[in-house]
């Protein structure tokens, strides 16, 4: 099979105490989208210059197409495409010279330039704006030629981070398109890191999730949200946040896998849960609680990835 990325104990510390990313193991298949998850402070920007060379592993080492990058770092660059999550344009030069520059920039020839420019701006919905300055774009066209700049030279792999940030739903469908057209009709890989779990979900065809520098799981969306227990959550909302009690009867008397209290909304997971429902109303009865909403719903990558992480916000 062949990988476009592979990763061996690579690592990452900035001290004798702390390490970014701690003995990474990943082989990323040629064409495939993978998802690289994780709060913030894991390790994913870590992870990301490494790739892309800007940062020297502490140990370990990372091929891009069988090239190690700490050796080939010339031979890799015109292979790789990034589109940093905060906005790098120029603010007077208008949308085709942003990509002629770039274009020039990887010594690609005038034509191909032309070309490539072309595509994307079409490709990306831009031909209205082609000649208006970026510091007159908003913030969604800013993204998308962002991200046309990202691949102007056609490279093979391009690392996505946080590439829908700050887009509206119109953008965040066309952009969602471009990407899986990328990636299963050019054969292009991709490295997506995002905080939606949505558009990991509907994008990628693997997902590692990553905190403190380890990566923790590392499989198809599907076979993740299979891993957190068979069948479907009820989710519950109340007007008033329920006592620790009421949780503990549930789970007894339910017993179901996990009950899970956030704020004023309780989840239970449990086989056929359903079945259950009855004897749960007649607990939130008894402790005089009303309920507000249900819901049934199926997992979600969001529930795996809040009990591997946990629910507490972290800074960068």
């Amino acid at each position: 099979m062949d990988f476009a990325i592979v990763t061996r104990n690579l690592s990452k510390g900035y001290d004798q105490w702390t390490l970014a990313v701690d003995s990474l193991n990943i082989w990323i298949r040629t064409g495939e989208i993978f998802g690289l998850l994780g709060p913030n402070g894991a390790g994913k920007t870590t992870t990301i210059r490494m790739l892309l060379g800007l940062l020297k592993p502490t140990s370990g080492q990372a091929f891009v197409h069988g090239e190690q990058i700490s050796t080939g770092r010339q031979k890799i660059k015109a292979r790789l495409g990034v589109c940093p999550q905060e906005t790098v344009l120029w603010p007077e030069l208008t949308v085709a010279e942003h990509l002629q520059f770039i274009g020039k920039m990887y010594d690609m020839d005038s034509r191909k330039v032309r070309s490539s420019a072309d595509n994307l701006i079409k490709g990306l919905g831009l031909e209205e704006k082609r000649n208006q300055q970026a510091r007159k774009l908003s913030g969604g066209l800013k993204r998308r030629l962002n991200l046309a700049l990202a691949l102007i030279h056609d490279p093979d792999v391009v690392l996505l981070d946080e590439p829908s940030a700050g887009l509206d739903p119109q953008s965040r469908a066309l952009l969602w398109e471009l990407i899986a057209e990328l990636s299963k009709n050019r054969q292009k890989t991709i490295v997506l890191t995002t905080h939606s779990m949505e558009e990991a979900d509907r994008l990628s065809d693997r997902v590692g999730i990553l905190d403190h520098g380890k990566m923790l799981v590392l499989d198809t969306p599907e076979n993740l949200k299979k891993s957190i227990g068979e069948g479907d959550a009820l989710v519950i909302e109340m007007e008033t946040r329920p006592s620790e009690t009421l949780v503990a009867s549930i789970k007894q008397s339910t017993g179901a896998k996990e009950v899970t209290l956030h704020e004023n909304t309780l989840t239970i997971r449990a086989l056929n849960v359903m079945e259950k429902f009855p004897r749960i109303i007649e607990i939130f009865s008894s402790h005089g609680l009303a309920l507000r909403n249900t819901r049934l719903r199926p997992n979600t990558l969001e529930d795996v990835f809040l009990k591997l992480t946990g629910r507490s916000l972290r800074d960068e």
